[in-house]
């Protein structure tokens, strides 16, 4: 039997082993390529449906595994002609569409590196990325073109409708030529583990690993119908919501544009989707639309990451969609280690819980003196890797079952909404305001977004309304969109540490306590 057969916890640690992972792809461990793996070989039959996209202003996009091989083929032809080789990148700044899809496969394909990008960056955003990368090609849209102006030999190609059209000139098939170990993805942080993004880069063979995180963390399994709402330039999007599903040949559901809780479960409901993979924020913002009742769901799977889900949403999941949400857990840098297996019947989800490790997985709740903690007790959630203990930077606790829990974040990385935030970048960008002097960032809670943006500003100016939609505009037009401070506190000083340093652990514990004067 192949794994794909199994649904229990117990037979998943009964008859998980990477021989048995192998036999879910054509590839092997010499020779692979991920377009394949996620496209062609899926291509069976003209109307057989890889991607539905829900956009934003109401329409709804089917694309067949056909249609995606034949576009993405004459995309690979149309790089090459371009002049990027194996090895180049190619950076893809779309929204779901048709032609991300046959961007992304198609520069796979002709064996390039694709980075996918968020559409909401800015140009320090964009730059950021771009120099770091280098890629030779940009796939973008006519309203983000603009941005990437005068970035120093990078080719912006405009991926509009005329563009595809233009494809019908270059041949409908492509041999490929990738190696299991050569790279095929760049996949980019928001900062954390540096004070600056950084790119994890990924070979075609990654598929083969983030599929234990498909079987055991989304719980996929051919048949199913499957969405999941984030965006593919982020690891949840891109690996758990695209790439794993497609390669078993799942037909996937993705959302494109401004995003709305609404239009959204009109999708769940269309589609008939009854595997719902999403972030906390997506649950919390559907609970407050209060439209959940208009519509008839069909879900038999809920699975939620990136950061803990509230009661209350999880109480509406419940009775909204028939079963509690279930959590899986990991980092951009190591990938899922905890997983709550949905749909296995002798495993049952437990409320808060981020699950237990993934087959043939070591994680552990560590002291200061790296050793084990006993259950309830707090400490650092860490992950056996390449012979070493890795540490996530969270806290986190197990139960006398061996349930792993949330304990809160260890460094100063702000998660709201799903998104993962670096402090450092949004200082930086505050401080190119002429009137900011001196600036801080950290994480306070939010009821509907897990955590919010507050910012802590020095400035000679009086600290107004006008003023802070300055700074908020500011951050959110050189990072992103959503990556602005929803809150401003103008102050004398900020804490430093004794090297100097701002000291945003004091920040945080004057939150705590807001009787104390900042």
């Amino acid at each position: 039997m192949k794994l794909t057969e199994y649904s229990t916890y117990a037979d998943a640690q009964r008859h998980f082993s990477t021989a048995k992972l192998w036999e879910l792809f054509d590839g092997s461990r010499e020779r692979l390529n991920l377009a394949h793996e996620c496209v062609d070989r899926h291509a069976t039959s003209p109307d057989r449906v890889a991607v539905r996209i829900a956009f934003a202003d109401g329409h709804d996009e089917h694309i067949t595994f056909e249609r995606l091989k034949v576009l993405s083929a004459r995309v690979a032809h149309f790089l090459q002609s371009r002049g990027v080789l194996p090895g180049d990148r190619v950076a893809i700044m779309l929204e779901p569409s048709l032609a991300f899809y046959a961007g992304l496969f198609g520069a796979i394909k002709a064996g390039a590196i694709a980075v996918p990008l968020f559409t909401l960056f800015g140009p320090d955003g964009l730059r950021l990325r771009i120099d770091d990368c280098t890629p030779k090609v940009l796939l973008t849209n006519s309203e983000k073109a603009p941005i990437a102006e005068g970035m120093t030999g990078l080719d912006v190609v405009i991926a509009d409708d005329a563009f595809l059209a233009s494809l019908e000139s270059f041949p409908a098939k492509f041999a490929w030529e990738s190696k299991s170990d050569d790279l095929a993805c760049f996949q980019y942080t928001s900062g954390t583990t540096r004070e600056l993004p950084e790119a994890v880069r990924h070979t075609h063979r990654a598929i083969v690993i983030v599929m234990i995180a498909a079987l055991y963390g989304t719980g996929v399994r051919p048949g199913e119908e499957f969405f999941c709402p984030s965006s593919p330039a982020w690891g949840h999007g891109l690996w758990h919501g695209t790439l794993a599903p497609l390669a078993l040949g799942l037909t996937i559901g993705a959302y494109s544009g401004r995003f709305d809780a609404d239009r959204l479960m009109r999708a769940l409901q269309d589609f008939r989707v009854t595997n719902l993979s999403a972030a906390a924020t997506h649950y919390r913002m559907m609970r407050n639309a209060g439209t959940a009742s208009r519509y008839a769901f069909h879900l038999k799977k809920l699975t939620f990451t990136g950061e803990p889900m509230d009661s209350e949403t999880a109480a509406f999941a419940q009775r909204t969609f028939g079963g509690l949400p279930a959590s899986f857990y990991g980092t951009t840098e190591v990938g899922v280690v905890l997983a709550s297996y949905p749909g296995a019947a002798d495993l049952p989800v437990r409320a808060g819980a981020l699950g237990k490790p993934l087959p043939g997985g070591r994680v552990e709740v560590q002291g200061p003196d790296g050793k084990p903690l006993p259950p309830k007790a707090v400490g650092e959630i860490k992950i056996w890797r390449r012979d070493a203990w890795i540490p996530s930077k969270d806290l986190g606790w197990i139960d006398e079952d061996g349930y792993f829990y949330h304990g809160g974040r260890a460094d100063d990385v702000i998660i709201s909404a799903g998104w993962t935030m670096s402090a450092v970048e949004i200082e930086d960008a505050m401080l190119k305001h002429p009137d900011v002097r001196e600036a801080a960032a950290i994480g306070v809670p939010d009821a509907t977004r897990g955590q919010i943006v507050k910012a802590f500003v020095v400035s000679p100016r009086l600290g107004d309304d006008i003023f802070v939609r300055e700074i908020q505009e500011q951050v959110r037009s050189r990072l992103s969109a959503h990556e602005y401070p929803r809150q401003i506190a103008f102050v004398a000083e900020l804490p430093k540490t004794p090297a100097g340093k701002v000291n945003r652990k004091i920040l945080r514990e004057r939150e705590v306590a807001p009787s104390a004067n900042p």
